[in-house]
């Protein structure tokens, strides 16, 4: 009975040390040194919340730079089933998501000598990534401008001001947060058409 008494004692303690003081220490630590990340990278346009700079939304009007498709079960960048399709690339099921994506994203684009930036047609891996790049960005600038009535070149200086670059060049390649440049967009030229 003493090694049954002192199993309960060291889960007890374990319980304590690593399911209440510990979460404790490092939610205190992040809100006291990044109290924005904290809070999930909130974007706040007009006293409401537009999202999270985080995770990305299901832009689907042509007034709006649109990101990569998601994966996520029940509906698009659902959190609670953040993950990839798992789906081979010999599995018709993914073959068919894509020409679906690439027949839309036809449609909804004008150039169409251009090739496709592959993230517009293919999901991350969590199913919930908020970037493209500028590539992808600029592959949607002119349907945007047509959209909005603005200079196509206004919408590209728009794209690159929106530009992410990574602090080293080797450590990633340049993103474009595409809630944030769609805030932009609707700061710069009201969507109330």
């Amino acid at each position: 009975m003493i090694w049954l008494r002192s199993s309960i004692v060291l889960l007890t303690f374990l319980a304590i040390i690593t399911g209440i003081a510990y979460p404790l220490l490092v939610t205190g630590i992040s809100e006291a040194l990044f109290p924005h990340q904290a809070q999930g990278s909130l974007i706040e346009q007009n006293g409401k919340w537009a999202g999270s700079k985080l995770i990305g939304q299901n832009f689907t009007k042509a007034i709006y730079f649109h990101g990569r498709p998601s994966m996520t079960a029940e509906k698009p960048y659902n959190t609670l089933a953040s993950g990839g399709s798992n789906l081979s690339i010999t599995n018709p099921v993914l073959t068919n998501k894509l020409h679906q994506n690439i027949i839309r994203v036809r449609l909804f684009n004008y150039p169409e000598s251009l090739p496709i930036p592959v993230e517009l047609v293919t999901a991350s891996g969590s199913g919930l990534d908020p970037h493209i790049s500028p590539e992808a960005a600029e592959f949607q600038a002119q349907r945007v401008a047509k959209s909005r009535h603005l200079p196509l070149k206004t919408v590209n200086e728009l794209i690159q001001k929106h530009t992410e670059y990574p602090l080293l060049n080797y450590l990633g390649n340049p993103v474009v947060n595409v809630l944030e440049l769609n805030l932009a967009l609707d700061n710069l030229h009201p969507k109330g058409r």
